[in-house]
């Protein structure tokens, strides 16, 4: 008799969960109707297969990139801009490469904007990269400040972006031991910490609004329209990085443009 009570506490407990999941369930139904999840698969689809033709094209028919981080870059580029990465490639980044130098001999004069949206490209794959890599921790940990789990998603974002970023700089720096990690963070804040911030907060800036007035804190990662939110988010943050992008290039700042045509 005395399980009775504990064991009918336990039923009211599972059914009232049950519910709250079902609530939570209907919510994410009501904000996501058919024709948006088709459309967020319809374009991880398109980036995800753009991704793909620039990894074929450099690593299964042999382009490859002089500079070696490039072959990050443009697949990650692909990632959220999708078919708009794969022809800026095949313009600009495609016949940088030794093979494509043999056949064709001198490469094609670039756009005066080249420069700038490939320096944008850089910065935007160390926020892009971050985002693939935090977002899926913060939300399986289950982190949450403030009662919602988008600030720990914009801490992870942020410091995710910028470990790569240093990351990025130090597989570029010829120095050796302690001195190479040093000049590879001392180049990355004085040539590419403006960039990743804008863009940065362009991006969550983008994110916030989505979480709290159109979806009300019930994307998950689990769900392609998520990832839609975040490709969209990637796209702006893009063209909010291009203006400082220019502006450091012009005064100098950055005077390393790694995989820019020549």
């Amino acid at each position: 008799m005395g399980r009775l009570p504990s064991l009918a506490a336990e039923i009211l407990t599972s059914a009232a969960t049950g519910i709250a999941l079902s609530a939570l369930e209907r919510a994410e139904m009501m904000v996501q109707p058919t024709w948006l999840v088709m459309l967020a698969w319809a374009s991880l689809f398109v980036v995800l297969a753009s991704a793909i033709v620039v990894v074929v094209d450099q690593f299964v028919f042999g382009y490859r990139q002089p500079v070696k981080i490039m072959e990050i870059v443009w697949p990650a580029t692909a990632l959220y801009l999708g078919p708009a990465a794969v022809l800026t490639y095949r313009k600009w980044g495609r016949p940088q490469s030794p093979r494509w130098l043999d056949r064709h001999g001198n490469p094609p004069r670039a756009s005066r904007h080249a420069p700038t949206t490939i320096q944008t490209y850089h910065c935007a794959t160390h926020c892009t990269l971050g985002v693939i890599i935090a977002t899926p921790i913060t939300y399986g940990v289950g982190l949450e400040i403030f009662g919602s789990t988008l600030w720990p998603e914009v801490v992870g974002d942020y410091v995710g972006a910028v470990a790569i970023g240093v990351a990025f700089r130090y597989s570029t720096e010829a120095h050796t031991g302690g001195r190479r990690a040093w000049a590879a963070i001392r180049k990355f804040f004085r040539g590419d910490l403006l960039t990743v911030s804008v863009f940065e907060f362009a991006l969550l800036g983008w994110l916030a609004l989505m979480h709290f007035l159109v979806f009300h804190d019930t994307l998950r990662p689990s769900s392609p329209v998520f990832w839609l939110i975040i490709q969209v988010g990637l796209i702006i943050g893009f063209f909010a990085a291009w203006p400082p992008t220019l502006l450091l290039i012009r005064r100098g700042v950055k005077t390393e443009l790694l995989g820019t045509p020549r």
